[in-house]
């Protein structure tokens, strides 16, 4: 299949990720050309689907990836996530990214470690914990949520860093090898969570070397070599043998075999005929057999996680805290009081009043006095008080 190359200057509303053009050449401390890491990448990245970058290594993946994270300026070309620059904060805000290897605090434990990543977007303290309990129970942390990170799996740790990455509910989800050091029950989860994170309307951008991942889970896909794509579109036009035909059928008895096969021998030469069993592949058979175990023993590692954060399906997400804030301000110089603005954002519903309790309470409560009752009984109290103080100083000085 020929390379399709995308063209220059043409882009669409649909489009999160859009690159044209991009070349990074990296230089020497003397800024001589040392190695051309990219060159001539053209690709897009549409809303809702996932996406996979493919190559052996230092084939350019990863510099890309930080390209479109800002971290690298290109040497040349054009680079727009959500019709902006990589470098603006308002892109930086959607995007969740886990990186290829975990740069987590290791002193902290799970709990610690996405309050701290859910403070850099400034996330209310409860909606923090709300979040951070979902994303746990989601990758299968939360009987170990005390440990600290150090002491973590190297699989463990790429489930808090996939928890961390999504803390922000982001609309564009970068993965450089998610399910590196993961178990084949862990790279299960991991790929039935990208395909539920596009069900929900999300961006997956997927950088994997291992092939059968991204096959998965992949709406389409470019192959890197030496910097440059070499094949790009959809899996099944990357995948499809157009030059070959394949049946599947039930057994069939032995008569009834080989006069399929001498029907099929007329047609086609008997060295490009092949008949055997299916079989299934591996990652099912391992699955299955942990499944099995899993209904018997229990494990003190990580287990299996649960369904997607429900914050992650929400159709209205949370305000962050700098968000109401500002929508504070803005009610304040439009005159609009601020509890009207916190009930629409939190949308908490008006108390109801209890009327028996309300009666009961009216019909005890005394009458209310007078300002000038109050005063004469405050100035009769305070006469009394007086009296017994000059008593027991008498008492004490032993006079009358």
């Amino acid at each position: 299949m020929e390379t399709p190359v995308a063209t220059k200057g043409v882009t669409n509303s649909d489009d999160v990720v859009v690159v044209r053009s991009l070349e990074k050449t990296f230089c020497d401390f003397w800024g001589r050309p040392k190695a051309k890491a990219i060159n001539e990448v053209s690709f897009e990245v549409r809303k809702g689907e996932v996406f996979g970058l493919l190559g052996p290594n230092g084939s350019g993946k990863s510099t890309t990836i930080k390209v479109l994270l800002g971290l690298l300026n290109p040497t040349r070309g054009v680079v727009r996530i959500f019709g902006r620059s990589p470098r603006d904060v308002k892109t930086k805000e959607r995007i969740g990214y886990l990186p290829e290897e975990s740069y987590l605090y290791r002193y902290l434990n799970s709990e610690e470690t996405l309050d701290f990543f859910g403070g850099l977007f400034a996330l209310d303290s409860r909606e923090k914990k709300r979040r951070s309990e979902q994303l746990l129970e989601m990758v299968g942390l939360k009987g170990v949520q005390m440990r600290t990170v150090g002491e973590f799996s190297k699989g463990m740790q790429r489930r808090i860093g996939l928890a961390q990455a999504l803390i922000n509910d982001p609309d564009l989800v970068i993965l450089d090898e998610p399910t590196a050091g993961m178990d084949p029950v862990g790279c299960r989860e991991i790929k039935d969570l990208i395909l539920n994170l596009k069900a929900r309307g999300k961006t997956v951008l997927l950088s994997s070397h291992l092939l059968a991942d991204v096959e998965d889970v992949c709406d389409r896909a470019v192959i890197y070599y030496g910097g440059k794509i070499q094949q790009y579109g959809t899996l099944d036009e990357l995948l499809t043998e157009r030059d070959t035909v394949q049946f599947t059928m039930p057994a069939l008895s032995e008569v009834a075999q080989k006069e399929v096969l001498e029907v099929m021998q007329r047609h086609a030469d008997k060295e490009n005929i092949r008949v055997d069993n299916p079989s299934q592949n591996l990652e099912s058979l391992f699955l299955n057999v942990v499944e099995k175990a899993r209904a018997s023993d229990e494990t003190s590692g990580a287990t299996s996680g649960s369904e997607v954060a429900e914050f992650l399906r929400a159709d209205q997400p949370v305000p962050t805290q700098a968000e109401t804030m500002l929508n504070r301000l803005a009610d304040k110089e439009a005159g609009k009081p601020e509890s009207t603005r916190d009930e629409e954002a939190v949308g908490t519903p008006e108390p109801k009043v209890d009327e028996a309790k309300l009666d009961s309470l009216s019909e005890s409560k005394p009458e209310p006095k007078s300002p000038t009752e109050s005063s004469v009984e405050k100035k009769v109290v305070e006469k009394k008080s007086l009296d017994e103080v000059d008593d027991k100083l008498s008492g004490l000085l032993g006079g009358d």
